[in-house]
């Protein structure tokens, strides 16, 4: 007979307490701890752990264990495989977190659907199999071989995997599934814990990748326990504003490759647009003699991509400046004005400073500095930036000019856009041959020299 006992668990971390407790002693957060109704059903034996090909794990030592690539799926999205490393290891368990709304379950469906020799089971927890047929005829994409299931409960959902034995899982949303073995709601910690260790158990015993969804909590973090990231192989984040078109998928965590990369998606009404060239998007068409624009060359991952920052100043109108940054740390933005007023001369302090990124996207690259800094004298002079001129530097606390890295590619994704002159950090290329190029680099040491090329 089951035993039925009652814990308190923290939202946060996962820390289990006897008794209700106001701060967590494990992350230190504060009322976080809500009570779970555990029901432990007693192990008749012990598991045996077993690999990824269904055999008994056995210790190997170092020079035994083969080190070749994973075998990965190409699932035929050139932005998803490119964050994922290359493709969908055999195995790996992959979370995808996101706002409501902003296109999780259209990212995958659509990725399913175009998969033609895998066969794919999706387990919706949150909408009906004519919902996602819907969805499905909307976005165009039809596949025999991916078969629907709405179903909650984990026990019936192993059923259902192994009768079809597909090659892929997908499971939307975790945070709907619950097991027998524990008492306490779909959606608590005790429950999402359990079932992604299932879940997990499954994929690395069975060799089969599984999907999961999962929603974020209004400070933007993955819902349920933090140990639930820690137990997938890969977390994704896919983020964007509803008000804009532009959608980012970004690696937070990842096992099998990097966590710089970055996919650029365009939602539209058949579904997702995957983004190859982001350059040409995120620029506006004509801001000839527009004050307060620079173009800036920043770089995601190993993808150089040239991006409109667009900045405001205006005198303070009710005593107290207001500064406003979107898409851009407002912290570094306040550090980048505190520069320009102790090592140029600029007085800023009471004016209002208002800070754009073109497109709805955030860029965290270093090399945006310049360009930002361009943007607000521009706009405080109210004077424009020549056309064709880009820039990237990151400003030092000195008001210097720090390199860059990749700064070749930079370089050679400027001239591909027809930009006709680049300012750059100095003895930033040693090395490399600009002789071939037709775009004329100019390299600055200071905050200073670059205003001068840029404004005379």
């Amino acid at each position: 007979m089951a035993k039925t006992k009652s814990v308190y668990c923290c939202n946060n971390c996962g820390a289990e307490s006897p008794k209700w407790i106001g701060r967590c002693p494990v992350c230190g957060e504060w009322n976080t701890y809500v009570e779970q109704v555990v029901s432990v059903k007693p192990s008749s034996s012990a598991r045996v752990s077993h690999t990824v090909d269904g055999t008994k794990a056995q210790p190997l030592r170092l020079e035994q264990i083969d080190s070749t690539n994973e075998p990965r799926i190409d699932l035929g999205n050139a932005e998803l495989n490119r964050v994922l490393g290359g493709g969908l290891v055999r195995g790996s368990l992959v979370l995808i977190g996101g706002e409501p709304g902003i296109g999780k379950s259209t990212l995958i469906l659509q990725t399913v659907l175009s998969l033609k020799n895998y066969r794919t089971l999706y387990v919706s927890g949150e909408e009906s199999a004519r919902q996602l047929k819907l969805r499905a005829e909307r976005i165009g994409y039809d596949n025999p071989d991916c078969y629907i299931v709405c179903e909650t409960m984990l026990e019936d959902i192993m059923v259902h995997v192994r009768n079809v034995r597909p090659d892929i899982l997908i499971v939307d949303s975790i945070q709907t599934i619950a097991t027998d073995t524990l008492e306490s709601s779909a959606g608590s910690v005790a429950q999402v814990r359990e079932c992604t260790a299932s879940l997990l158990r499954f994929a690395k015993e069975s060799g089969t990748p599984v999907l999961l969804v999962g929603h974020i909590n209004k400070e933007g973090s993955i819902a349920g326990p933090k140990v639930l990231e820690h137990i997938v192989d890969t977390v994704l984040q896919f983020e964007g504003d509803r008000h804009y078109m532009y959608r980012i998928l970004r690696s937070v965590k990842n096992r099998f490759g990097s966590t710089a990369e970055l996919g650029i998606y365009e939602m539209r009404q058949e579904g997702l647009r995957e983004v190859s060239n982001p350059s040409e998007l995120l620029l506006t068409a004509n801001h000839e003699g527009l004050s307060g624009v620079a173009i800036a060359v920043a770089i995601e991952g190993i993808r150089p991509f040239l991006i409109e920052t667009q900045a405001l100043v205006s005198s303070a109108a009710y005593g107290t400046p207001q500064r406003s940054s979107t898409g851009f740390d407002l912290r570094r933005m306040n550090m980048l004005l505190a520069v320009l007023e102790k090592r140029v001369g600029f007085k800023l302090g009471q004016k209002d400073v208002f800070l754009n990124i073109a497109g709805g996207i955030k860029v965290n690259d270093p090399a945006m500095d310049l360009a930002i800094i361009s943007a607000i004298l521009s706009s405080n002079m109210d004077m424009s930036i020549e056309e064709g001129t880009c820039l990237t530097g990151e400003v030092g606390l000195s008001g210097e000019i720090r390199p860059v890295n990749r700064i070749e590619q930079r370089i050679l994704e400027a001239e591909k856009l027809g930009f006709r002159r680049i300012i750059i950090p100095h003895n930033n290329i040693n090395g490399f041959d600009t002789s071939k190029l037709k775009i004329e680099i100019l390299q600055v040491r200071k905050v200073e020299e670059a205003f001068r090329l840029l404004f005379g």
